[in-house]
């Protein structure tokens, strides 16, 4: 079986993912899991990941339990997220395309998402695309840190200098 890996535009960074998934096995063949079953598989011997987004080809099931040993971050790093959804994780970590092909080789089926769920992804992706992810809040926690230094500065050591 053979994955080819093609490079997308997803938020604004490249990204390299696996679309051609009929190499592995046509999609009508591929089971589809609930995030309910998924989130059974969070073990050292029977750990599960999604990993994927629209941006990438959809979520896939992944069975990583017989990888868990070899992977380089360690099985911990995996085990953190079995039974969940990695996407974020995976993506943020910015993994090779050979933990990319290393990933394929694992694939099981698709996640299968309720109009709801398939609804709230659309509203996360969209909110990250804004930049709504959070960070908003970093400037002002960082200008009032500064702030806070700075009254300390002037109020305990300057006058100790004087």
């Amino acid at each position: 079986v053979e994955a080819r890996s093609k490079q997308v535009q997803s938020g604004g960074r490249i990204v390299s993912s696996l679309l051609n998934y009929r190499s592995m096995c046509k999609s009508s063949e591929m089971k589809e899991y609930t995030m309910a079953e998924v989130a059974e598989h969070n073990t050292a011997e029977d750990c599960w990941l999604v990993i994927g987004s629209d941006a990438t080809g959809g979520p896939k099931v992944y069975d990583v339990s017989t990888y868990l040993d070899d992977h380089p971050g360690g099985a911990e790093v995996m085990l953190d997220v079995g039974g969940q959804d990695a996407d974020e994780f995976f993506e943020d970590i910015g993994h090779s395309n050979d933990a990319r092909d290393e990933l394929a080789k694992h694939l099981i089926g698709t996640l299968k998402l309720t109009e709801e769920e398939k609804e709230k992804r659309r509203l996360e992706a969209e909110k990250k695309a804004a930049g709504g992810g959070g960070g908003g809040m970093m400037l002002p926690l960082v200008g009032i840190i500064l702030a806070a230094g700075f009254y300390y500065y002037k109020t305990h050591i300057a006058t100790a200098e004087e």
